[in-house]
């Protein structure tokens, strides 16, 4: 049954190549996904025990909130979750759980997905601007639903400390579909795949084939 699996795919991909890429762009970052969800709790956790809660981290003044306080790009105010935006720790742990997350997606992705063989060092450099430019964008965005869907878990339906947990698996799937729409367009311009890298071909001249 694998085989025939394998087989069909074989042809699908063949014949659809963009979207058998697609397809395994799709599983692939859904994987990272579930590993961050995974790494989320302990990331936070960890941080959750130093002092760094009660270290506000709030940059990048824009504009205003509906309630006329300063708008913040980074937003995480000193104080535990939802009182407060969980400080320089929240902040910490949502980027430690990105970035270990982003490591491993640059290699699969690279590997697997899009088969490239070109520079790592130059597709490396792309992906990480990529990566500070759509994290910036992300924290921007964040300040418009993670007070209130904290507010919402925590306080207004009472799970306490499920609720904050629940809250936390929230806001990093929003943030993973951020990356998943825009990460694949930059993926398709940074991870050529150039056939005349390819492994070159055998010839009559190679010892080898002499030999024989």
């Amino acid at each position: 049954m694998f085989t025939r699996l394998k087989d069909a795919w074989g042809r699908f991909a063949t014949k659809r190549p963009g979207v058998a890429q697609f397809v395994v762009f799709f599983v692939l970052s859904n994987g990272i996904t579930v590993l961050q969800l995974a790494l989320m709790p302990l990331s936070k956790w960890l941080f959750g025990m130093t002092s760094l809660v009660d270290t506000a981290f709030q940059v990048w003044p824009v504009g205003s909130n509906p309630d006329g306080s300063q708008y913040f790009v980074f937003d995480y105010a000193a104080g535990a979750l939802p009182a407060g935006g969980g400080g320089l720790a929240y902040f910490l742990a949502v980027q430690v759980t990105i970035l270990v997350a982003q490591v491993i997606n640059f290699f699969a992705q690279r590997s697997i997905t899009f088969k490239s063989n070109s520079s790592v060092a130059k597709a490396a450099t792309w992906y990480a601007i990529a990566y500070v430019v759509i994290t910036i964008v992300a924290a921007a965005l964040q300040g418009l639903y993670k007070a209130p869907i904290y507010d919402l878990f925590i306080d207004t339906w009472g799970l306490g400390g499920t609720g904050e947990t629940l809250a936390d698996l929230v806001v990093v799937l929003i943030n993973s579909a951020i990356s998943f729409w825009v990460f694949f367009p930059i993926f398709k311009v940074i991870f050529k795949s150039d056939p005349t890298k390819a492994a070159p071909a055998v010839t009559v001249d190679d010892p080898v084939v002499r030999s024989s």
